[in-house]
């Protein structure tokens, strides 16, 4: 077989220089390419970690038993010699920007997985890698002033536990563009020393164990906070106080226990309750039941909303049993049949409640064949509310009433809204103004357009006498657990083109649903669960993306404000993390992700 010469560069002999060209044959494979490649450098050292890029096709050539005919390579063909790992700035949630060494030739995720790892956060899976936006230099020095924390030295397989603490401001914007977690780095224009961001992609947080998801817990705080206070995500002006208390709290917590977790006894209930929570059974009795029954018979107000308007309320008898409710024209009907009885097992339920208002309002979204209904209800006072609510999530779950677990939840529910409540008493207690407070790091600016910040101070203040004695472990947690509550929580928006329609909409991506909006008044217009999906596929020709439900209902779009493969990875990765179970292996079954989320780069 007849010779040619074939060019490659070496990254290490430096920029200047020029490729290195070896006389080969169309039946050599790329191991003996890169055996005289090494050999004609004369340079020693390690080169293991080296591999062949092929900058035309944008390909790795690591298949090195494969042969330059298979792979297709030419005399033409630009080849680039060069160390797959390279270092890399990563911004975390909190404000901390690490340069450590990633994959450029893995797959994104298989990176991620390295660098969770390394920074042992667990379940990798729910994370994911994005551009920052591009920002304009204010100052030539900024990235010389920047604090940057260099692992580049850490080797790679080294296990090595780092626990990561800070409370500073991070450099945060709208995300731009979430990587494509099927296409390696440099694929997707990452260079050596590019900056990128490590966030929460998927809100569907499983498994949080406080004592051994230091980091994890702690970035998902920061995540969650930066949310609230740039305003990502909408809460109520008392949450949002008790959010800057709750961050109050933390910041000085933290400072006296720099260590995340103690062998406390809050510690110890939270252990036991989750362990709880495992072995529980569901409903014991029907006689049981009947008490609960009985106390769950209250006269409410249900409506089910347009986003914009009031209208639509209506005053009905209400009866709550095992997973279902109905509803009657009044005490004296409810002997006969309901109106209408709702199955809530599988539904949707937030809270919407305001303390100061006695607003208590419980959101429904309930499962349909043609998406999902949106109901409310709304309690008379706040013991009302505790009870429906707590019956609601457990019914959403398939429980009765008789679960063990119904006291418990109730109990959960009024601490939670004791957080909320003002305490005058404390008053006398507190500083009316404490110095050691920055209001503009604990709200959100709306609240410093609209108040001064001696009036804030006093109001964060006292939602903290309500957290003060929490400690840093449980704080942590009652934060994420309100922001979890909020009725936006996990939602990312896209803007897309239905087929068929002339104008514009937001296509809301959740954890178990997606939500079509209308752009212009902001008002749901349908929903549907992911449990409903039979199918979605994506058209890469014409980027459009079709989606069957049950019931024989089909919708298409196409995106406009990112590419497809975005929704396609947001459907397929919510879908998987929903097959996570502790009885299944704790090994992260990368297969069924690419599967999922790869589209035609997957197969």
């Amino acid at each position: 077989m007849a010779g040619w010469d074939l060019s490659v560069t070496v990254e290490d002999l430096g920029p200047d220089a020029p490729p290195v060209t070896l006389s080969v044959t169309s039946d050599l494979h790329v191991g003996g390419v890169i055996l005289r490649l090494v050999e004609k450098t004369q340079i020693k050292r390690d080169w293991s970690d080296h591999a062949i890029w092929w900058e035309q096709k944008q390909r790795w050539l690591l298949r090195t038993s494969w042969t330059l005919e298979k792979y297709g390579i030419h005399a033409d063909a630009r080849l680039l010699y060069m160390p797959q790992h390279k270092p890399l700035k990563l911004g975390l949630p909190n404000g901390i920007t690490l340069r450590l060494h990633a994959c450029f030739s893995s797959p994104v995720f298989q990176t991620l997985m390295g660098i969770c790892r390394m920074l042992n956060i667990r379940h990798p899976e729910e994370l994911s890698l994005l551009r920052p936006l591009e920002e304009k230099k204010k100052k030539k020095d900024k990235d010389s002033a920047e604090e940057i924390y260099d692992l580049t030295e850490v080797p790679r397989s080294s296990g090595t536990l780092i626990t990561l603490h800070s409370l500073s401001r991070p450099d945060m914007h709208t995300y731009e563009e979430w990587l494509d977690s099927s296409r390696c780095l440099i694929q997707q224009g990452i260079r050596e020393n590019d900056r990128l961001w490590l966030r929460f992609k998927y809100f569907a947080f499983y498994d949080i164990e406080p004592k051994y998801d230091v980091v994890r817990l702690t970035q998902l705080y920061e995540q969650a906070r930066w949310s609230i206070l740039l305003e990502d995500i909408d809460c109520t002006e008392e949450e949002m106080m008790l959010f800057g208390a709750l961050q109050y709290h933390i910041s000085k917590v933290s400072q006296s226990e720099p260590k995340l977790l103690s062998s406390s006894a809050a510690m110890d209930d939270l252990e036991s309750a989750l362990q709880s929570l495992e072995v529980k059974m569901d409903g014991e009795s029907s006689s049981a039941s009947e008490i609960f029954v009985v106390k769950l018979k209250h006269v409410t107000i249900c409506f089910r909303p347009k986003k914009l308007t009031l209208k639509g309320y209506k005053q009905y008898w209400f009866k709550f049993q095992d997973t279902s409710i109905s509803y009657y024209k009044s005490k004296e009907e409810s002997i006969g049949e309901p109106i209408q009885q709702i199955n809530l097992r599988g539904c949707e339920v937030a809270p919407d409640v305001n303390m100061a208002a006695q607003k208590f309002l419980i959101r429904l979204l309930i499962p349909a064949p043609e998406g999902m209904n949106e109901v409310y209800l709304r309690c008379e006072n706040e013991q009302q509310y505790a009870q429906w609510m707590a019956a609601c999530r457990l019914a959403s779950k398939g429980k009765s009433l008789a679960d063990s677990s119904f006291q418990s939840e109730i109990k959960s529910i009024h601490s939670f809204l004791a957080m909320q409540r003002t305490n005058p008493s404390s008053h006398g207690n507190t500083p009316a103004n404490d110095e050691s407070i920055n209001t503009h790091s604990l709200v959100s600016p709306r609240y410093h357009k609209k108040y001064k910040t001696k009036q804030l101070t006093p109001r964060i203040l006292d939602a903290y006498q309500n957290v003060a004695q929490l400690s840093l472990t449980d704080a942590l947690t009652r934060f994420l657990q309100i922001w979890q509550a909020l009725p936006d929580f996990g939602l990312s928006y896209i803007v897309v083109r239905f087929k068929g329609s002339r104008k514009d909409e937001v296509l809301g991506i959740a954890p178990n649903r997606l939500i079509r909006i209308d752009l212009g008044v902001g008002d749901v217009v349908k929903t549907w669960r992911y449990n409903n999906m039979k199918q979605w596929n994506v058209n890469w020709d014409i980027r459009q993306m079709a989606i069957e439900f049950e019931g024989n209902v089909n919708i298409a779009f196409s995106c406009v404000t990112a590419d497809c493969k975005i929704v396609h990875e947001f459907i397929g990765g919510y879908i998987f993390m929903s097959t996570r179970s502790r009885e299944k292996s704790d090994t992260l079954n990368e297969e069924l992700f690419h599967k999922l989320t790869g589209g035609h780069e997957a197969l």
